[in-house]
């Protein structure tokens, strides 16, 4: 058992599965010599060589496209996108290549490849540089998405994504990079689409996500001293989406908050919302509250981003809401 960063997380899951498969490769703007913009990748380079870890100029559509052909030919690449906020550049690629490559060949070609980036906001970069966009991904059939909350599950989901047989985009949260955490040693391989249960309570259930999960396991706590106890159940991936976890809980709380930091039009806690009402409205005992980022750019001054994104107070006020 070993004490690792977030970041330190990332390499060692890379190394893991690039020592474990000679196929794996891994692409993308300074990811080598400069160890990467967030020093998430330092020391691949050094350990794999030059032609196993690969700088490329600054073109997203250049780094996405090498990684779908090589991937069409039997390898299986890892591509970083630096901000998720750059999918944008080259969402063509994405959404309309890789994400329906398998498909639309009946089969006949498969694209195990994935793509990470650091995603989401609380790091005073800006409207273009802080978006979360996990939504984006997931409202895109072919696609499966990933977001890692702990430096373990960092190891365990991206040893899943590297394996699996369909594009899967890994959205690494960039608060979260300095975040401590317990690893055991050896090999670590997840399942994708099965979430955790960080903390049991018998009062309400609240669903968060990545850098989210610590803000609800913080409410959490605070709402334990009014008396509340709750539920958090981390849901690491939203594609695939683990809604059993959920509406077992909600069956035994009645109560049901998300916590998303998405803007608040289309998110993915409107999904997971839709769902349980649908199946499972008779297990609640009061309102659906979703807790997110207003639908607005998101500020870079301190005050006002921290302000727009769910904090532990709001979570508590969302809960407070359900159970009245």
């Amino acid at each position: 058992m070993a004490e690792l960063t977030y970041r330190d997380a990332v390499a060692a899951a890379i190394a893991q599965e690039m020592e474990r498969d000679e196929s794996v490769v891994f692409i993308g703007e300074d990811v080598g010599a400069a160890g990467g913009v967030f020093k998430a990748t330092v020391g691949l380079l050094e350990k794999f060589g030059p032609t196993r870890v690969l700088d490329t100029p600054i073109s997203e559509q250049a780094i996405l496209g090498v990684a779908m052909g090589a991937a069409m030919t039997g390898m299986r690449p890892i591509a970083e996108i630096m901000f998720s906020d750059f999918f944008a550049v080259s969402w063509d690629l994405v959404a309309n290549e890789i994400a329906k490559t398998r498909y639309m060949t009946n089969g006949q070609v498969t694209l195990p490849l994935v793509i990470r980036s650091g995603n989401g906001g609380g790091s005073r970069f800006g409207a273009q540089h802080s978006q979360s966009v996990e939504n984006w991904a997931m409202a895109i059939p072919g696609l499966k998405v990933v977001a890692p909350s702990t430096p373990r599950d960092v190891m365990g989901l991206f040893a899943a994504a590297v394996r699996d047989p369909d594009p899967v985009l890994f959205f690494e949260h960039k608060s979260l990079y300095s975040l401590k955490g317990e690893v055991e040693d050896g090999e670590i391989l997840d399942e994708l689409g099965k979430a955790a249960t960080r903390r049991e309570g018998k009062d309400v259930t609240i669903v968060a996500l990545a850098a989210m999960v610590p803000r609800a396991l913080a409410a959490a706590e605070q709402l334990a001293s009014e008396g509340v106890e709750a539920t958090v159940i981390d849901l690491r991936s939203l594609v695939p989406l683990d809604v059993s976890a959920v509406a077992a809980s909600i069956a035994s709380t009645g109560h049901l908050v998300t916590v998303e930091e998405n803007p608040r039009l289309c998110g993915w806690g409107a999904e997971l919302s839709s769902i349980i009402a649908e199946e499972n409205l008779f297990d609640l005992d009061g309102p659906i509250v979703r807790v997110t980022t207003p639908h607005v750019p998101l500020p870079a001054a301190d005050t006002l981003e921290d302000a727009a994104m769910p904090s532990a107070s709001r979570i508590v006020e969302g809960v407070r809401r359900s159970l009245a």
